[in-house]
């Protein structure tokens, strides 16, 4: 072959090669891109929580890392692949089904919705001496709001029994009668368990554990009424172990 050629074929050979390399660098360079932002993206999703009540929500007397729904979030994002964000509590002490709702009204909450949303409300109902049928009403229509806010997916929606306070020390000590209060809240949690069967909503009873450890010196904060710390991580037990049960 003529040395002409030979160079010929060289070159081309030459401008073949830098082409190919081309190509690979970019598709590489492409691959590592979308590797990365794949990457970042898994990193960066969180899980929305939104905890709807009244004190027991809120951690009356205790730390705010001691609340049962900043207790949830730091159990499971101890070991999940997916973490929650910090939840949005929206509760305060002494609230009843109406006033939790001209909270949530007055408070701004995210509009595509939340990943889980807990709803315990109504012992202050029955400390004010609301009737059982008033409740219901209400409380239904909480529970609408709380299945709402969850996107339309039940399965994603947990409610908590109404725990008894007429085994506190601060209750002893105003003379109250802990039967009359037992029955009421009885009554109460029938009522609200019926409604979460009703709407297919998953209930958690607290109230019967409660009722053993809920008076207990270790049981409740300064004001011998609201739970402690390990009362809440009680609760928070039982709401991981619902929690594990959940595609997110």
């Amino acid at each position: 072959m003529p040395i002409k050629e030979v160079l010929l074929f060289l070159k081309k050979s030459l401008e073949l090669a830098k082409r190919m390399y081309s190509n690979f660098s970019f598709f590489l360079l492409l691959c590592i891109t979308m590797s990365i932002s794949q990457f970042s993206q898994a990193q960066q999703k969180t899980l929305s929580y939104l905890a709807l009540g009244d004190s027991y929500t809120i951690g009356e007397g205790v730390d705010v890392s001691d609340r049962y729904p900043m207790q949830l979030v730091q159990e499971w994002n101890k070991a999940a692949k997916t973490p929650f964000a910090s939840p949005l509590i929206i509760a305060k002490t002494g609230w009843t089904v109406d006033e939790l709702e001209a909270g949530i009204q007055a408070t701004p909450t995210a509009a595509e919705g939340y990943d889980l949303v807990t709803l315990l409300i109504g012992v202050n109902n029955q400390y004010r001496g609301r009737s059982v049928e008033s409740y219901a009403l209400d409380f239904e229509k909480m529970l609408q709001r709380a299945i709402a806010f969850a996107r339309g997916n039940k399965a994603h929606v947990i409610v908590l029994s109404i725990p008894d306070w007429g085994v506190t020390p601060f209750a002893i000590s105003k003379g109250v009668d802990p039967t009359q209060v037992a029955n009421q809240i009885h009554d109460y949690n029938e009522t609200k368990k019926e409604i979460c069967e009703k709407h297919g909503i998953k209930f958690i009873d607290i109230t019967v554990e409660y009722r053993v450890n809920g008076g207990l010196p270790e049981g409740v904060v300064e004001d011998q009424l609201h739970p402690s710390k390990l009362i809440y991580g009680q609760w928070m037990g039982k709401l991981l172990k619902e929690l594990n049960t959940m595609k997110f």
